[in-house]
């Protein structure tokens, strides 16, 4: 039999063209040259003796024997990349020289600046990378193997080689301008004319702000369209200047608790509801790794963000809280395409 020449980067850069639909996109996931990347391509082709790619498409489009190649190399790589998790799984920083971590921007002033100072702690031989991002990108990068680590709100997923393991328990909650006063208010202050002021809305853009339309809608609630804001910090910014009121979770409002005066934070009124924030993984990520992370995590979650919130808000305690530790969900083959929508 001969024996075959083929090269795993040649693989990769394979997959990752035909993942990104170019020639640049594909390389700078990998982070390669566009060159290097043509390069390893060029020779897969020579290889197999057939070609790949229809170079003359844009965006690239694989040939038949492109399609065939590619369910193959998915699976090969996928067992390679399992087999190397597993092996690595004693010691986080044995073998693990390069980890890209992107978590929601609730996390970059506090928690973020811990988790980096706990890695390179327990991991020193470790090249670290971190992006601020909004859920629904978060595991975009994840799904598309840009990043190894998300740190983001609960979701379905349709790719079980994506990890997630649940950690805190984030409570929706109203903002209201601090010269709100009374009690606080119920449904039918929702339902009525309120402070008279409109609500001011998250991005349904992005999960966040589709996850409280979804509860409104549940509530038989219905707000004019006045203004809805992809920034969180410009929603509480113009709460705090008595624009609007405001839905939120304690852990968005946490980020702004230097600014208490400025608003009114109280229980979401009728049925509470509340997402979780997770610790997601790629499945060719040392189980070693997550565990390091998760326990720096669930530490700097209670120290930065559920201890100081509770002394503000003490009727938070038992909502804003870390969850019991448990197995991660979802292991097992990737599919084909998955893509998280906004």
């Amino acid at each position: 039999m001969e024996r075959s020449q083929l090269s795993v980067k040649w693989l990769e850069v394979f997959q990752a063209v035909a993942r990104h639909g170019a020639m640049g996109a594909g390389a700078r996931a990998l982070g390669v040259s566009v060159s290097t990347a043509s390069h390893h391509l060029s020779c897969l082709e020579r290889a197999v003796g057939a070609p790949l790619v229809d170079h003359a498409r844009r965006p690239l489009r694989l040939t038949p024997a492109g399609e065939v190649l590619l369910r193959r190399v998915d699976e090969a790589l996928w067992a390679l990349r399992k087999g190397l998790a597993e092996t690595r799984s004693g010691e986080p920083g044995s073998f693990v020289r390069r980890l890209r971590i992107a978590h929601i921007e609730d996390f970059e002033r506090d928690v973020g600046p811990d988790i980096a100072d706990h890695l390179a702690r327990a991991m020193p031989q470790c090249d670290f990378s971190f992006l601020s991002r909004p859920t629904h990108e978060i595991l975009d990068l994840l799904l598309g193997e840009q990043v190894d680590i998300g740190i983001a709100a609960t979701v379905d997923l349709d790719d079980p080689s994506i990890l997630q393991d649940p950690f805190l328990r984030d409570p929706f909650v109203l903002v209201l301008p601090p010269d709100t006063g009374g009690e606080a208010p119920d449904l039918d202050w929702l339902r009525g004319p309120g402070a008279g002021l409109p609500l001011l809305r998250h991005s349904r853009q992005h999960l966040l702000g589709r996850r409280i339309e979804a509860q409104l809608r549940r509530l038989g609630l219905r707000f004019p369209e006045r203004m809805e804001f992809e920034s969180t910090h410009m929603v509480l910014s113009m709460v705090a200047a008595g624009r609007g009121w405001a839905i939120t979770t304690a852990l968005t409002f946490a980020r702004s608790e230097r600014d208490a005066a400025r608003f009114r934070v109280l229980p979401f009124p009728g049925r509470a509801f509340s997402r979780s924030i997770a610790l997601f993984r790629r499945d060719d990520v040392p189980e070693a790794v997550h565990d390091v992370l998760a326990a720096g995590l669930r530490r700097a979650a209670r120290a930065r963000i559920i201890a100081p919130t509770l002394a503000r808000h003490p009727w938070l305690t038992g909502k804003l809280a870390l969850l019991p530790a448990g197995p991660e969900a979802g292991a097992g083959r990737p599919r084909e395409n998955s893509k998280v929508s906004k």
